[in-house]
C-alpha cells in the first residue's frame, strides 16, 4: 500500500496520531526534500531508509516507487508541508498507480489554503483553491481571465519573492477587489493583511504566502441609462413588462416611472 501523508505546514505538533503510525510502520518514506523532512521525523523519532521524490525527479521516483511495491513493500509519500499533490509533487504517481492497479490512499491533516480561508474572514462558502500561478505572463493572464466571472474566493499561494509581482497581475486581470495576505500560518510570525489590489501588496514580501480574493460581482449595464437597459432587454427577447420589470428591480424604481420610456418609442 502506498499512503500520501499529511505533514504540518509550520508547528511540527499539527501532525496526526495516524500519520505518525503510519510513518513509523511503512518500510520507505518518500520525501520532496530528505534533507527539511529528517527534522519532522528526527522530532517523532522515526527512523526509515528515505527516498527523494520531488518535481525534479517525478517520472524516475515514480518507477522505483512502483518497483518497491510490487516487491510487497509499503510506501508513504511527505512533501515539504502540508497535502501531497496539492501544489506539491504526488499527481503523476496518483496516476501511475492507477495504470499499474496498485493500491494507495491518504492520510489527511493540516493543508495552507483551508487554514488561510478560516483566518482571512473573506466569503468561504464558495472558493477555488488555484495553487501558484506560472511564470509567464501571458500564461498567468491567460490563467486569471478563465476564472475572473468564477463567482467565488479565489485562493493562490505565492513565494516571498513573488507576492508583490503577483497582486499586480491579479489586478491588472481580476480589477479592484479585496485581497487577504495569510502568511507563515501556524509559526511565530504568523499574520492576516487586509488589502485591496490596486494599492498593491502594501507590505515587507516575507513569508510563504496564501492570498485570498473575493469574488466582487461587476454591474455591466451601470453605465447605461433606464431607457437603454430597457431596450437591451427587450432586444435580448424579453417581453415589455419583464423588462420593466429587471429594470425597476436593478435601479431600484417602480415600474410606473419607466412606462414613459416604452410609450414614447411606440413599443
Amino acid at each position: 500500500m502506498l499512503y500520501f501523508v499529511a505533514t504540518p505546514i509550520g508547528n511540527l505538533k499539527d501532525i496526526t496520531f495516524r500519520a505518525i503510525e503510519t510513518l513509523k510502520e511503512v518500510d520507505v518514506i518518500a520525501c520532496e526534500d530528505t534533507r527539511h523532512s529528517i527534522t519532522l521525523l528526527n522530532h517523532y523519532d522515526i527512523k526509515k531508509p528515505l527516498i527523494s521524490y520531488h518535481k525534479f525527479n517525478e517520472r524516475e521516483a515514480c518507477q522505483k516507487i512502483v518497483e518497491l511495491l510490487n516487491q510487497n513493500k509499503s510506501v508513504a509519500v511527505i512533501t515539504d508541508a502540508g497535502m501531497p499533490v496539492i501544489s506539491d509533487p504526488g499527481n503523476v504517481l496518483v496516476k501511475t498507480l492507477m495504470e499499474n492497479g496498485l493500491e494507495y490512499t491518504v492520510v489527511p491533516g493540516a493543508s495552507a489554503f483551508t487554514s488561510a480561508l478560516v483566518l482571512s474572514g473573506v466569503n468561504s462558502e464558495r472558493f477555488c483553491f488555484i495553487g501558484f500561478l506560472p511564470d509567464k505572463k501571458t500564461q498567468r493572464e491567460e490563467l486569471l481571465l478563465s476564472f475572473k466571472d468564477t463567482p467565488a474566493t479565489l485562493i493562490f499561494y505565492s513565494a516571498p519573492h513573488d507576492v508583490k509581482k503577483d497582486v499586480e497581475t491579479l489586478y491588472s486581470v481580476l480589477g479592484n477587489r479585496p485581497a487577504v495576505a495569510v502568511k507563515e500560518i501556524t509559526k511565530l510570525h504568523e499574520k492576516v493583511e487586509r488589502f485591496k489590489l490596486k494599492d498593491g501588496y502594501p507590505f515587507e514580501p516575507k513569508g510563504e504566502y496564501v492570498l485570498l480574493v473575493e469574488y466582487v460581482k461587476t454591474d455591466e449595464n451601470k453605465d447605461l441609462t433606464e431607457k437603454e437597459l430597457i431596450e437591451k432587454y427587450i432586444a435580448s427577447g424579453v417581453d415589455k413588462k419583464e423588462a420593466l420589470k429587471k429594470v425597476a428591480k436593478e435601479r431600484g424604481i417602480s415600474k410606473s416611472e419607466l412606462y414613459k420610456y416604452t410609450i414614447e418609442e411606440g413599443k
